[in-house]
């Protein structure tokens, strides 16, 4: 007796044989931060239109990214594409995608902050991955201490010594403790430093100590010596130590806070309608009126099995509609051109936080290039923490400020050496 098999049947076992064989024609691993609120619907988006290939995502800390994955990296068993924030300092594993991408649209949009991920190479062209949303340092100002002490604003384009000159004003006549304050931070303070004048970074990736770094320290500690700085915050801590004082702030104890687009969204929800306040322009300096750019960016790896399927992936975030819905569910600054000019409407978004958003997006455009160089350099992280400690120990009347800067070049000049062993 002759056994006919049915077509559905055939059809179903030919079905579980393929997904008991190899189902994708190509698979790869994204590893992501677990604070990242936009990635899995990207991901679940591009499975959809890519059902021959698969993505899979996994979530994990930031602990792990800057601790687990770079061993795994080195040992060639990483993931095809990571997040990080070490830009330029796990270069070498990074797999170059200007083979398989539109090179030219990535320049166009993405230029400025691709530059973070070539390590020392800073000639080479080589595009490594994708930057996600930037975050930017920046001022935020109670407006209901300014409104009780009659002191007007300081408008856009307003000089640091107009800020530092206003806020003490209004602290002294509504009795607030601190008038101005800044983040325990190298990379807030980059930001006074590059207003002043400092390039902080030579093109041959060596440190540099100018006239403009200290400039921006002789005012820092003038501030401190006046009492529109608190000594308590950079002056009673030892070391490279971070912190920041953003919890006077939302208790109305500061009248200028300098600190960065990360801290928009618990400002909004903490402050609330306690007092009236915004997000301000960068102050100026004699060179500029920058904040610091920051993010992290998600890279390709050379260990891939993949490439092919990694770019096209990348390429399919880098586009403007997933750009700007990633940006509208995460809340963050975009690292497109095209979205920064043009804007973007947060979805359910209070009035303050778009507004705030806004602001810190219309200081993208005005960044320093040395803002840019810095943040890209693969010791910059030396180089910010070289500043919080000495600083600190003029300060304290440790250090002058010339022998502080001398200090700064010889540690980071150490850091340099020890990576090259």
């Amino acid at each position: 007796m002759k056994f006919t098999f049915p077509k559905q049947a055939a059809l179903a076992v030919w079905a579980a044989a393929l997904v008991a064989g190899h189902a994708f024609a190509a698979e790869i691993t994204v590893l992501a931060l677990d604070n990242n609120v936009s990635i899995e619907a990207l991901v679940a988006k591009f499975n959809a239109q890519n059902p021959k290939d698969k993505v899979n995502l996994k979530k994990v800390s930031y602990q792990f990214t800057i601790e687990s994955m770079p061993v795994q990296v080195a040992a060639g068993k990483g993931p095809d594409i990571g997040n990080t924030n070490d830009l330029g300092g796990l270069a070498k594993f990074y797999l170059d995608l200007s083979p398989y991408i539109d090179t030219k649209y990535w320049e166009r949009e993405f230029g400025p902050t691709l530059a973070w991920l070539r390590g020392t190479d800073q000639k080479s062209k080589a595009i490594y991955g994708l930057p996600e949303g930037l975050t930017v340092s920046g001022g935020f100002v109670n407006l209901t201490l300014f409104a009780q002490a009659g002191v007007p604003v300081p408008k856009p384009g307003a000089t640091w010594e107009e800020w530092a000159a206003a806020s003490h004003k209004v602290a002294k006549a509504t009795n607030t403790p601190i008038a101005m304050e800044m983040d325990r931070s190298g990379h807030r303070f980059a930001s006074l430093a590059i207003s002043y004048g400092a390039k902080l970074v030579d093109e041959q990736g060596m440190p540099v100590i100018d006239d403009g770094l200290k400039r921006a320290m002789h005012q820092f500690v003038k501030w401190h010596a006046d009492g529109v700085m608190p000594m308590d915050l950079w002056g009673a801590i030892g070391g490279a130590t971070q912190r920041d004082n953003f919890t006077d702030f939302i208790n109305g104890q500061v009248v200028f806070y300098y600190g960065g687009s990360w801290s928009l969204r618990k400002m909004d929800k903490e402050v609330g309608d306690l007092f009236d306040w915004k997000v301000v322009d960068s102050p100026c300096g004699p060179s500029s009126c920058t904040g610091m750019p920051g993010g992290g960016a998600a890279v390709a790896f050379k260990n891939t099995k993949e490439p092919k399927l990694v770019a096209r992936f990348l390429e399919f975030l880098a586009q403007e509609e997933n750009q700007r819905d990633g940006a509208n569910r995460s809340r963050s600054i975009p690292a497109s051109a095209t979205l920064v000019k043009t804007g973007i409407k947060y979805d359910g978004a209070s009035r303050r936080t778009q507004e705030g958003l806004d602001t810190f997006m219309r200081q993208v455009p005005k960044m320093a290039p040395a803002a840019y160089n810095f943040q890209g350099w693969p010791f910059a992280r030396s180089y910010m923490n070289a500043m919080t400690t000495r600083i600190s120990q003029v300060l304290q009347k440790e250090l002058t400020v010339d022998a502080a800067a001398a200090r700064i070049k010889d540690d980071v000049e150490l850091a340099i050496k020890a990576a090259k062993k």
